[in-house]
């Protein structure tokens, strides 16, 4: 248990520190939300690397009995992504403003619709994992940017994003926003046992 605790931190550093790459490049370049999205496959490249617990890797490969795991692991990586997260209290790039207007955009699009969104981010994210298991990392590679281009949720990148923004924000929109992050969660959670669902198990 406290293992995969560790790891679960370590993957939310990992994620935290590719949505810190995320946000600084659409501060610093016209092509940035290209760049970034491309950038962030980093993260998932280090947890595949290291063998680290993130939710979106984990979630589409457990049993009913390990449903306390997968939670566990959740909260690993919010743990990581917090200590990234301070980091954007002391950079002189305006990680929180850019982080704001991500999580502006979550709500104003509401629970219900980033959760269904979130479905594509989870099927991409056990896909990419799946392929990068057999050692074919190009699902990852693209899938990454993928997502972020869609518009898709990551839980993970998420929470990274809410911590990062100010204050002033938290407090306002405290409430909203954990109405979303559950949405996005669940959503995740689904798109990571997609293919669990519409598949038969000899195809998997």
């Amino acid at each position: 248990m406290g293992k995969m605790f560790r790891l679960s931190i370590f993957a939310g550093v990992c994620i935290g520190t590719a949505g810190f790459g995320y946000l600084a490049s659409g501060l610093q370049s016209s092509y940035g939300s290209l760049v970034g999205a491309v950038l962030f496959s980093f993260g998932l490249l280090t947890v595949v690397g290291y063998k680290l617990k993130l939710y979106t890797g984990t979630a589409g490969f457990i049993n009913k009995k390990e449903i306390g795991d997968l939670f566990l692991v959740l909260l690993g990586n919010i743990v990581g992504c917090l200590c990234v997260a301070m980091l954007s209290r002391v950079s002189p790039l305006d990680i929180q403003g850019a982080a704001q207007k991500v999580m502006e955009l979550r709500l104003n699009t509401g629970a219900l619709k980033c959760g269904l969104l979130a479905i594509g981010c989870g099927f991409i994210m056990t896909t990419a994992v799946h392929f990068a298991r057999q050692n074919q990392y190009l699902p990852l590679l693209f899938g990454v940017p993928l997502f972020i281009v869609c518009g898709f949720p990551h839980c993970v990148a998420d929470v990274f994003y809410f911590l990062c923004v100010p204050v002033a924000f938290v407090k306002a929109h405290l409430l909203q926003v954990l109405c979303v992050y559950i949405c996005i969660v669940l959503g995740n959670l689904v798109g990571c046992n997609l293919y669990r669902i519409i598949l038969k198990k000899d195809q998997y």
